[in-house]
């Protein structure tokens, strides 16, 4: 069974940093996509950043240059660097994988109904 864990909720000023980690499991198949995606109340789900295990990173416009996301070298955890935030990145962050089997992991970012792997959110709040 996949399991996605995210820690609790947190809040940040504006231009503050913050860099929640995601720790997959059950994940068995050797290359995966591995992402985040965000969600403001009554809108659609969005994605933010996406790895590929095998190499390789995209993100959305309105986080390029600011987010980074990454995996440690026993690829068990993935976290997003967020730096320079801002109040329109209040959100609820989720964790995400997908098994890319017709498409890179760039598809994934532009298509949240296509993952099948989902963690429970986090919520962020950027805020004086």
């Amino acid at each position: 069974q996949v399991q996605l864990v995210e820690p609790g909720g947190a809040s940040v000023q504006p231009g503050g940093p913050l860099s929640p980690p995601c720790a997959p499991s059950g994940i068995t198949t050797r290359r995966n996509c591995l992402g985040w995606y965000r969600q403001v109340a009554g809108k659609d789900r969005e994605g933010a950043a996406v790895i590929d295990t095998d190499g390789g990173t995209t993100y959305a416009d309105p986080v390029t240059g600011r987010f980074a996301i990454s995996q440690d070298n026993a690829k068990t955890t993935v976290y997003l660097q967020m730096d320079s935030l801002k109040p329109e990145d209040t959100a609820m962050y989720f964790c995400a994988a997908e098994v890319p089997t017709y498409a890179d992991c760039g598809y994934y970012l532009r298509r949240p109904d296509r993952i099948d792997y989902w963690g429970q959110g986090t919520q962020v709040t950027v805020s004086s």
